[in-house]
């Protein structure tokens, strides 16, 4: 692997506060040190200057005019460009309630007026080395995710023509080539083999994506993805079972990725299908939240349920992973794929069941902008 490049050597503090004394003493114990530093005397400054220049730190007052150190903290957490600086307020308050409110909305640290230079110089130290440690970490999983992406790629095809070769003469034995029966056995065993490589690959892929692909949000036709989750889905599950499915004519509209979101009903529809019971009566539906702006989509499965504790581990990924039985092993990952996909496009996603009841299993997505 890559080592990570260097980072800056000289870092770079944004100050903000309205008072000059304050920020006198600050410029000048900062810059001393070693620091480039620069200054804001109000809140939407601070922002703008937050957005280009990319402070390694940020240094805010909470009692401004206009615009409190609150709520520019919200504005700069809630955006791309800005969310990840580190925050330490400068305040005279005592009050708990205050702090708490502060790392509530993401603050990384305080520091008290009047300043104490030991404590100041400290904190920044601290929180720096914290950002730093925390780059190298972003760009190692960057570099592990690039290779981890190459690796199934090249995985990829040698795997498919495993199961081309498997299927290939499986065909001819069908047409009157003879084989001895623990042959066709090892054939069927080679291409199950095969195809669940090749499910986990594809997975691989898709994890990747989502955690290092850049996409815009595009409004989606709910049903028509579902037309096309069922064609894929009739080559195989759909066709071996008995299944009755209920789908609406029509959705509200949101925002999203498709191919993401068809990845996400693939999972939700083959497992409901699985899972069900005999004969499989499966329901998909959708639900309007107005006052949040968002839509919640739901499959509703005919299946022996899932008890509380059952539902509380599903989406998420055990460290022991591989020492549950497959079948478990498949339904976890791929379900924690759906949960990172959700959360990537600002919704969540998630199971509501009782035992002998089915289970239901959502995602949420927000409404198309336009209609907001």
């Amino acid at each position: 692997m890559n080592t990570p490049p260097p980072l800056k050597t000289v870092e770079t503090l944004l100050i903000v506060d309205d008072l000059p004394s304050n920020i006198s003493v600050l410029f000048e114990l900062l810059t001393t040190t070693g620091y480039k530093v620069l200054v804001a005397r109000e809140g939407h400054s601070a922002i703008e200057k937050a957005q280009y220049a990319q402070p390694d730190l940020i240094l805010l007052d909470i009692m401004m005019p206009g615009m409190n150190g609150f709520e520019v903290c919200q504005a700069l957490k809630s955006q791309d460009e800005t969310h990840d600086i580190p925050i330490i307020f400068m305040t005279a308050l005592v009050d708990t309630a205050d702090k708490v409110k502060g790392f509530s909305l993401g603050a990384a640290d305080y520091i008290t007026k009047p300043f104490q230079q030991e404590e100041v110089l400290a904190r920044i130290t601290t929180h720096l080395k914290l950002r730093q440690t925390q780059r190298v970490l972003e760009q190692q999983n960057k570099e592990l995710s690039a290779f981890a992406c190459m690796i199934a790629h090249d995985l990829k095809n040698p795997l498919s023509t495993v199961v081309g070769f498997a299927d290939a003469i499986v065909a001819q034995t069908q047409e009157g080539e003879i084989l001895d029966k623990s042959t066709i056995e090892y054939l069927y065993l080679m291409r199950q083999a095969g195809e669940l490589s090749l499910k986990v690959v594809d997975t691989l892929l898709l994890l990747t994506g989502v955690s290092t692909q850049t996409i815009i949000p595009e409004p989606l036709d709910m049903a028509m993805i579902l037309q096309q989750v069922q064609q894929r889905l009739g080559k195989t599950l759909i066709k071996e079972h008995d299944v009755e499915i209920i789908i609406p004519d029509s959705f509200p509209l949101v925002e999203g990725y498709m191919p993401w979101i068809e990845e996400v009903w693939i999972t939700y529809l083959s497992n409901a299908i699985k899972y069900a019971n005999h004969p499989a009566h499966i329901e998909i539906g959708s639900h309007y939240y107005k006052q949040q702006k968002m839509v919640k989509f739901w499959i509703k499965d005919n299946g022996n349920g899932l008890d509380q504790e059952s539902q509380q581990k599903l989406f998420t990924l055990p460290t022991d992973l591989y020492n549950e039985p497959q079948n478990e092993r498949e339904l976890k990952l791929s379900l924690s794929v759906v949960d990172k996909i959700i959360q990537r496009l600002g919704g969540s996603a998630g199971v509501e069941s009782e035992l002998g009841q089915g289970s239901t299993f959502y995602f949420t997505l927000p409404i198309l902008r336009d209609l907001h």
